[in-house]
């Protein structure tokens, strides 16, 4: 399968407002994921419904490490998905591959683009539960389109939003400087059983980079802004 993100996106599009799910409230209740602990069930803690929103956040602001407004740096949210059916891709900002699948109902989007870090949210990642019937599994991952890869000075961390039930923590510790991207966390679909499963497993290269590591098996091809 062809990938081409040449072209970003611009002015930033935001997801259609009929696709904005209402915010959940938030759980006073909190998971960690650790090297010792690093899966839960969802399916077992009763937050298979609803959307499941994906936040990446990091350092930002004067005296907040590297990944501060005036660095320059770009770290963008992204997924590798496939569904039960075969077909498979990715939800990145870059090439405007905002949803999957592409037309339709999506099962994934991303509500925008953070190009310097100065928005207070974040970027999001909305996935549909109620369609969970045709996910395979989703990899969550981050990756720096631009600026010095220091991943150790972002202080980055994903937390994961179920509908109902605890929030679910990732903090991207154990950081390997000059790595451009890190694999965050693993959303496999295990004979009906939601499972989030912790990687934290930086590595040296983009989004084929990560394609090659967990066995992907997409064709790529070079792309810039």
């Amino acid at each position: 399968m062809a990938i081409d993100y040449n072209k970003r996106p611009n002015p930033q599009p935001a997801a259609p407002a009929q696709q904005q799910p209402p915010q959940p409230p938030v759980s006073l209740q909190k998971l960690t994921l650790t090297k010792s602990a690093p899966s839960v069930s969802l399916t077992k803690q009763g937050s298979t419904t609803g959307h499941l929103r994906v936040n990446l956040n990091w350092t930002q602001g004067r005296g907040g490490g590297l990944f501060r407004r005036s660095s320059g740096v770009d770290l963008d949210l992204a997924c590798l998905w496939e569904f039960t059916d075969g077909t498979k891709g990715i939800v990145q900002a870059l090439g405007n591959s905002f949803q999957a699948p592409r037309t339709g109902n999506p099962v994934i989007y991303l509500d925008g683009d953070d190009r310097s870090g100065s928005v207070a949210g974040g970027e999001n990642m909305y996935i549909d539960l109620s369609q969970s019937q045709r996910i395979r599994r989703i990899l969550i991952f981050a990756y720096i389109y631009e600026g010095t890869p220091n991943w150790a000075s972002a202080n980055g961390v994903v937390t994961v939003f179920p509908q109902s039930g605890p929030q679910i923590e990732v903090l991207l510790d154990d950081a390997t400087n000059g790595a451009v991207s890190c694999a965050i966390a693993l959303l496999e679909n295990r004979n009906g059983e939601l499972v989030i499963n912790r990687e934290v497993r930086y590595i040296r290269g983009a989004q084929d980079a990560v394609d090659h590591a967990y066995g992907w098996g997409m064709n790529w091809k070079g792309g810039r802004k």
